[in-house]
């Protein structure tokens, strides 16, 4: 097999990069539109959660059915994620002007994370196909572009706070149709990409059942319920802060911004350092100090911290909580057998975003009970089991020939 032109190798990392920030700015859109949308239809605060949580819902039976039949190693990828970008858009734009009620929003809702499913894991196994030697900062890379298409719709409230929650949705909507279309005409498979794989329930038992895939999700999977609790709260825990120190509204908005597509610059050192000392010490390191943000924010808003403290809090945490992600999917496609990396990439992302439901819709159980000043400690939880898994993934590995990608 050939070796990739690195100028190839670059353009088409960089398009990737695109198609992740436009195709993932659906995500939160419905999150950040939340409110007005509850205020219109008259409905509940109790809803608003389910705005979120939907997604992840549909995210995980995207993947689901995704790890089952296989199709991120069974059809072309960037197909898959094209169409599944298109879709996504098309959901999004019909709670923007076809849907009245939070049954039928939260359903399309659905139908986005579903969608979603077929435009992340794809995307990774796209970018593995270019690089071999600098996986992880390539990954990392796409990563921080999800990030960012993740934290967009909060940079369309904070430009125009007061707008019609219609229009977040038909700019993410629209975002999503330029990711179709950079998906399906300007993206090609790497000389890395491994062929295609039948459907092979002996296939998908070797994905689950190999150790240092099991180990690399455990890690995962302690990221995870930290990291979408985060994002989707962080928003509102501003709010408090800004009531607390009588700062303007926006303010929630511009910070939810910032603690979001921060993690993008941790994701793109985290890769750099990754592939230069390894990927379990990059990831303990950051699941640590992210950990210790959960911790000590709440305390320091008891404390009435200045809000530059608890601002740079919150940058320190959006950096640090995300910078990890990319590594968990680079050692996955290191690990697993190579002809059944998408299907091993769409079982831990599966398996992670179910997660995500138990602690998204836990938090606001926490503050009601605690109050901010620890509604986000449990949180900690998570980075404390994935690094025990990443040590023991290092320990496993120390010795074996991926010793030096993993160490």
């Amino acid at each position: 097999m050939s070796k990739p032109n690195a100028a190839g190798a670059r353009s088409q990392l960089a398009i990737l990069a695109a198609c992740l920030v436009l195709g993932m700015s659906p995500w939160f859109s419905a999150t950040v539109a939340a409110p007005a949308m509850i205020a219109e239809w008259h409905l509940p605060a109790a809803s608003g959660p389910w705005f979120t949580m939907a997604v992840q819902l549909g995210f995980v039976a995207g993947t689901l059915v995704g790890s089952v039949f296989m199709l991120s190693d069974r059809w072309r990828a960037e197909r898959l994620a094209g169409w599944s970008a298109a879709l996504a858009g098309i959901a999004t734009v019909l709670i923007a002007e076809s849907v009245h009620s939070a049954t039928g929003a939260i359903a399309l809702r659905a139908v986005t994370g579903a969608a979603l499913a077929g435009v992340y894991p794809p995307g990774i196994k796209l970018v593995a196909g270019w690089w071999r030697s600098h996986r992880g900062l390539a990954i990392g890379v796409l990563v921080g572009a999800l990030t960012i298409g993740s934290a967009s719709p909060h940079l369309v409230t904070a430009m125009a706070p007061h707008q019609d929650w219609r229009r977040v949705l038909l700019i993410s909507a629209a975002a999503a149709f330029a990711s179709a279309a950079l998906f399906l005409f300007a993206v090609r498979e790497g000389p890395y990409q491994a062929p295609s794989a039948r459907v092979s329930m002996a296939g998908l038992r070797r994905v689950i059942v190999d150790r240092g895939v099991v180990l690399a999700t455990a890690g995962y999977l302690g990221h995870m319920w930290e990291l979408y609790a985060m994002w989707s709260w962080i928003a509102l825990f501003w709010a408090a802060v800004a009531s607390q120190h009588a700062l303007p509204v926006v303010v929630s908005s511009v910070m939810a911004f910032l603690a979001v597509a921060v993690g993008a610059i941790g994701c793109v050192a985290a890769g750099l350092l990754a592939d230069r000392f390894g990927r379990t010490t990059i990831t303990m390191t950051a699941m640590a100090i992210s950990g210790c943000c959960a911790l000590g924010i709440g305390l320091a808003f008891r404390a009435a911290a200045s809000p530059v403290v608890l601002g740079a809090l919150t940058l320190i945490w959006g950096v640090s909580i995300v910078a990890d992600s990319a590594q968990f999917s680079a050692c996955v496609t290191e690990l697993a057998p190579p002809e059944y990396v998408g299907t091993a990439l769409t079982v831990q992302t599966c398996l992670g975003f179910l997660l995500t439901v138990v602690s998204i819709r836990a938090v606001p159980v926490w503050v009601s009970h605690w109050g901010w000043s620890y509604a986000f400690a449990p949180l900690a939880i998570g980075p404390l089991l994935g690094t025990i898994a990443m040590f023991k993934l290092r320990v496993s590995t120390y010795r074996s020939r991926l010793a030096g990608g993993l160490g």
